[in-house]
């Protein structure tokens, strides 16, 4: 049996503030670093032995997986850090608070914003100080590849290939691999993995901080997947992620 087990960073400063985040560069909060703490132990009580972790270009992904693997006494194995498993871009709406966008343009409006799934943000002026062809991590990806907003289905265009020809590729040598990055990244993953449709997906909400276990046989096929964590616990913290962009 093969395991990949999936979390979403911990929370971070602007998802305290209910900011939209995407590509911006923000660290955890107090509660996002005591969140990723505990997923690593959960993950040590289970008896996890990782042999390999991917995570993003972000910050906060990065400082989640650290968090995890030191509280498994596992911060030797391989970590490989990708742009593709970065966060949904989310253009002009970067930086901007939620609740206060919603009050301002709809409920409906700002979840198709955040959640359609081929309905991008309005996007970045080149000259945008935000722009991710500004910014050094970025100086080795191909400026084409790189987004001034994204919809999840362009997440999908650019995660679903990396997860084929690299993360998929080391599971089926390894039995237990280790992914942290985002919301979007993951829900992309998600939505392959369990072949949900749109509609499903776009009301599919994954906490901050919580692992996710998909189990596979070893010619790759999923047998199972599942949160670690109390059920009600998780439920209302799917709950609460669902209902950031609710005006007042």
């Amino acid at each position: 049996m093969k395991k990949l087990v999936l979390i979403r960073h911990g929370q971070s400063t602007w998802n305290k503030e209910n900011r939209f985040t995407g590509w911006t560069d923000v660290p955890l909060s107090e509660q996002g670093v005591a969140e990723a703490k505990k997923a690593g132990k959960l993950l040590k009580e289970k008896g996890f032995r990782f042999k390999m972790a991917y995570t993003s270009y972000l910050s906060r992904a990065i400082k989640t997986l650290w968090l995890v693997l030191e509280e498994m006494d596992q911060m030797y194995i391989p970590v490989l850090k990708d742009w593709r498993l970065n966060e949904k871009h989310y253009g002009e709406l970067q930086g901007l608070n939620k609740a206060e966008t919603a009050e301002k343009y709809g409920d409906e409006q700002v979840l198709l914003w955040r959640r359609s799934f081929d309905v991008p943000p309005k996007p970045l002026e080149d000259n945008d100080p935000r722009n991710p062809a500004a910014d050094p991590r970025f100086a080795d990806v191909n400026p084409k590849d790189l987004p001034a907003t994204e919809s999840l289905k362009e997440v999908i265009e650019r995660m679903i290939p990396y997860w084929d020809n690299d993360i998929k590729a080391s599971l089926s040598q390894h039995n237990e691999i280790l992914v942290a990055a985002h919301g979007n990244s993951l829900r992309a993953l998600v939505m392959h993995l369990k072949e949900m449709s749109e509609e499903a997906i776009i009301a599919f909400n994954i906490p901050t901080g919580i692992p996710y276990v998909f189990e596979f046989d070893n010619e790759m096929n999923l047998v199972k997947d599942y949160f670690i964590g109390d059920p009600e616990e998780i439920k209302k913290l799917m709950d609460q992620v669902a209902n950031q962009a609710k005006g007042k």
